[in-house]
């Protein structure tokens, strides 16, 4: 079988998954090819026609990771919990939706780190798809507890609904051992300070790749804390994609080489 792949979304012209799909392809010993597809957020009903169709599997990346549910005959138990997909594979006729942005993210911080997030108190900024996946995916890692900041009032209380160990807001007091920023680069009020209770020992995660050094890593940057930008979690959450598309295990250490 020759595997149609590709990533869809909107803006997609800056997307790393067709290098990441190669890459992958090439470790499972497969054949295929993988491609951008331009899809907005109001088009997301084509998904179905788009699978099988001309293509075998797909990344979903921004504005359709939640539209995508929809699309979808089964989901698997994080896209059930979360209501995101950034997975989707067509087979026997139907559509398949899962997700691994969180595992991804989870599995990036520790192996690339070499932390461990059992029993850490985390800060996550924002409450969009990539957020609900995150905070699902920390809350199963057996963190103390996540703090949520977001615009969203209902995106927030969605998350902080659904977990015991989810917050709303964030006093100052005590330390922060992990801060992850999951809101685009291009929609960010400037900040000129770090958040209180983080320290040089805090590690902080900014899930944007592009650009590589985003001003709000920079100052956490300065302010001494180890700082990573999204190319760990994009690597680490397609390995858990194509292993869970083929069924073949991908590393995603070795993905994340074709980046760098």
């Amino acid at each position: 079988m020759r595997w149609r792949l590709g990533v869809v979304g909107f803006p997609i012209s800056h997307s790393l998954s067709p290098r990441l799909h190669e890459a992958g392809l090439a470790l499972a010993g497969l054949e295929g090819t993988s491609e951008r597809f331009e899809l907005r957020e109001n088009d997301a009903s084509q998904l179905r026609s788009l699978m099988g169709g001309q293509f075998d599997a797909l990344s979903v990346t921004m504005p359709l990771k939640m539209a995508a549910v929809q699309q979808c005959d089964s989901l698997d138990d994080v896209a059930q919990r979360t209501g995101v997909v950034n997975s989707l594979l067509a087979r026997d006729g139907e559509v398949h939706g899962a997700n691994t942005d969180g595992l991804g993210f989870v599995n990036a911080v520790e192996t690339e780190l070499s932390v461990a997030l059992v029993d850490t108190r985390v800060v996550v900024i924002g409450a969009g798809g990539a957020a609900h996946a995150i905070v699902d995916a920390l809350v199963h890692a057996g963190v103390a507890s996540v703090t949520v900041l977001g615009r969203s009032l209902a995106n927030v209380d969605s998350l902080t609904s659904r977990y015991d160990n989810v917050h709303d807001h964030f006093e100052g007091h005590g330390h922060v051992d992990l801060i992850v920023n999951t809101t685009p680069a291009i929609s960010r009020a400037p900040s000129s300070s770090v958040l209180g209770g983080v320290t040089a020992t805090s590690i902080a995660i900014d899930i944007a790749y592009d650009p590589t050094m985003t001003p709000w890593r920079s100052l956490y940057e300065d302010a001494g804390c180890r700082t990573r930008n999204g190319l760990g979690m994009l690597a680490y959450q397609a390995a858990l994609q194509m292993t869970w598309w083929w069924d073949v295990t991908i590393d995603g250490g070795e993905l994340l080489k074709v980046l760098l």
